[in-house]
């Protein structure tokens, strides 16, 4: 491993030298050429991948390299200017969320790249609305600036309308679209010159033509920052300009409080702007040392552990594969120190298990190592329960940390063996998927007794598939794909009075509660009660509450799970020897089933935004076809002869969707989805829908 041309002992860094990123982006913005980029300007590689080759590092999976898409996030090494990187390329296609899900949950910071042309795109709103909600700091890269229709200052105003953010941009592009060449770094105020076909860059003096315009541009970075920033606002007053390490310094404390976004600028293609990115990265994302302390519970109390390798061991597994060098646990150490041969406890069964090796991943290569210390991203070897999510810690000292949470799968096939001799490979290969990713769900429909497998997309089921058929060798049967809906409450009941009693010999079941059952807003459950002067003890609402659960799992209308209600508990009465906490499950779930079927029940289909690209010439014809599924158009964009129209279409009526607007505009159309929720479905669908319950996942099944 090399920084700048040295090599590096990584063994000996501080937490202040380490950098933990993910590159997030939309399909097709150059998020994995970008990554290729830095590995080789940092000296990890030496001969630069491409992804329309099949080449890169990253996407080393066949299946990613046969579509040219990243579909599974894929941790890399590198060093520069003595600071080490752990880089984790992200999926861009929306079916594979759950991968970015989980990797955010880990890392401290990330770089997100951005479209010269398109600007922020569907799935760039979708992966930044994710950093938000871990709280990543990050700093953006805009991308492809060699393209024709490239234009800074059109793509920062995209980010500050659709993302709501204060960008900082810190580089004047030097030539546009083919003419682009290189950047002026506002911050230092020096030009960076790339040769044509060379990664090799010379610094020097702005161009003559193009001092006015940076000082002018470097005028409006001061001003923005001093609006933000206390300190560097005093300077500015006291001096009417900001100096470079002030300017600098702010920069990063912006950019760690999450007030601001440094943009920069070039084109990984053409090895542009990647060693400015580089000193970007290390400048102003967080190390592990500027993280807080992170916090978990034990014994029921919530504790803090401190990033520092004295701290007692804890790491959160994120990620775990199959190789074939033997079952991979990826984890992110945030305290403690990991050594080989170590024995670990599983915080949430409280079993315990041996590392047998700790690996430095490179993709699809491993190094092996002697320990991990807080700050970390490792992969290990040897934990056989250990599943996504799972919080690994020091037997002595145990800890649960949040885990990642898991996106609710959309839409469902039936898969069975092709041949009958490969049924029980089948379901072996199946619980290996269920177990890598969480986001896929196997089950048993209980009146077909067919095996159904559930994702996030179609792409994330046929790619599911595939690795069945590549990974474990059995060939499969796939059945059409269908939605996964849900049933909601528009009208509850109010004060549902049921008893649960039960005495056939031996200690009877007594329960008795009363139910207020009302429609939420938004689709989750809620409980609670209200139940005074101990009629109904705290332990047996509990019970309720769970029996609630149970009852949610099938709805009244077809069957479908049911979400978006309130269940109050507003009264009830024990018996002294026969209430126990089952016979209040019991009563919470048979109660919460009949106040349903007295309820009014709508049915929710999933939706999904979609942002379609076409000549303005095929307008006419998408603008229709969206309607005729149901579609809302909520906005039409044109520039350069291409039309944008953005839609909310049921995830139902996609299906087949990308065939149809390819023969409709002559294979120049393409679309982009991302989820946005639920919505009630029309009577038509609720009839179909409802009126073959079975059929959510049977009908024809056909080979893939």
């Amino acid at each position: 491993m090399r920084a700048n041309g040295r090599p590096l002992n990584t063994t000996s860094l501080t937490l202040t030298a380490v950098r933990n990123l993910g590159i997030l982006a939309h399909v097709d913005a150059g998020k994995t050429t970008v990554t290729e980029r830095i590995l080789f300007a940092t000296g990890a590689i030496h001969k630069r991948g491409e992804v329309h080759h099949g080449t890169t590092v990253t996407d080393h999976d066949p299946q990613e390299r046969d579509r040219g898409i990243t579909i599974f996030a894929a941790a890399v090494s590198c060093s520069w200017s003595g600071h080490h990187l752990n880089l984790i390329d992200t999926p861009g296609h929306v079916d594979f969320s759950d991968e970015v899900e989980r990797s955010l949950r880990v890392l401290d910071g990330a770089v997100a790249v951005f479209d010269a042309v398109a600007g922020v795109e569907p799935q760039s709103e979708t992966v930044w609305r994710q950093a938000d909600r871990h709280g990543v700091p990050r700093i953006a890269f805009v991308n492809k600036l060699d393209r024709a229709g490239a234009d800074l200052d059109t793509a920062v105003a995209s980010i500050r309308r659709r993302l709501g953010v204060v960008p900082l941009v810190v580089q004047l592009p030097i030539g546009r679209e083919d003419d682009f060449t290189g950047v002026v770094d506002l911050v230092t105020m020096r030009a960076l010159h790339w040769r044509a076909g060379s990664a090799d860059f010379a610094s020097g003096p702005v161009p003559e033509d193009l001092r006015e315009e940076a000082g002018r541009r470097r005028r409006l970075l001061e001003e923005t920052v001093a609006e933000l920033h206390a300190e560097a606002l005093e300077e500015f007053c006291a001096d009417a300009a900001l100096g470079d390490g002030t300017l600098a310094r702010a920069l990063r404390e912006l950019t760690l409080r999450g007030d601001g976004v440094v943009v920069l600028c070039g084109s990984a293609y053409r090895n542009r702007g990647i060693e400015p990115l580089l000193d970007a990265v290390v400048a102003y994302l967080p190390a592990p040392a500027d993280m807080p302390p992170v916090r978990g519970t034990a014994d029921g109390a919530e504790q803090e552990r401190a990033p520092d390798p004295a701290e007692p061991f804890a790491a959160l597994a994120f990620k775990v594969t199959a190789t074939t060098t033997g079952r991979l646990t990826y984890l992110r150490v945030y305290a403690g120190t990991l050594r080989k041969g170590a024995t670990v406890l599983d915080a949430a069964t409280g079993r315990t298990e041996r590392v047998g090796r700790i690996l430095r991943v490179q993709a699809d290569r491993h190094e092996d190592r002697e320990e991990a210390v807080a700050g970390d991203i490792v992969a290990v070897i040897g934990l056989k329960s250990a599943r996504a999510g799972t919080t690994l810690c020091a037997p002595g000292a145990p800890l649960v940390l949040e885990p990642p949470t898991v996106a609710e799968p959309v839409v469902s096939v039936a898969v069975e063996a092709r041949h009958n001799s490969d049924t029980g490979r089948l379901a072996s290969a199946l619980a290996r998927l269920a177990e890598e990713d969480p986001s896929l769900v196997v089950r048993s429909d209980p009146e077909t007794g067919q095996t159904v497998l559930s994702g996030l997309g179609e792409l994330h089921l046929e790619v599911a598939a595939e690795k069945i058929r590549r990974g474990h060798g059995v060939e499969v049967v796939v059945g059409r794909p269908q939605v996964s809906y849900r049933e909601t409450v528009v009208h509850g009941v109010t004060g549902l009075v049921h008893r649960h009693v039960k005495q056939d010999g031996g200690a009877g079941q007594f329960a008795h509660i009363v139910l207020d059952v009302a429609p939420l807003d938004e689709p989750v459950f809620e409980f609670r009660s209200t139940v005074v002067g101990g009629r109904v003890p705290q332990e047996y609402a509990r019970a309720v509450e769970a029996g609630c659960r149970d009852a949610l799992a099938e709805g009244p209308l077809g069957g479908y799970p049911v979400t978006g209600l309130r269940v109050t508990l507003t009264d009830g009465a024990t018996h002294s020897k026969d209430s126990s906490e089952m016979a209040f499950r019991a009563a919470g779930r048979f109660g919460l089933r009949e106040a349903l079927r007295r309820s009014t029940v709508e049915l929710l289909e999933p939706v999904v935004e979609v942002a379609v690209s076409v000549p303005e010439d095929g307008v006419g014809g998408v603008l229709g076809d969206l309607a005729a599924r149901r579609g809302r158009v909520s906005g039409q964009t044109a520039e350069a002869g291409t039309a944008v129209i953005t839609a909310t279409v049921p995830l139902a009526e996609l299906f087949g969707y990308a065939s149809r607007l390819r023969g409709r505009t002559q294979g120049r159309g393409v679309f982009t989805t991302r989820p946005a929720g639920l919505a009630p479905a029309p009577a038509s669908v609720t009839a179909a829908v409802t009126g073959s319950v079975t059929g959510s996942v049977t009908g024809g099944l056909s080979a893939r």
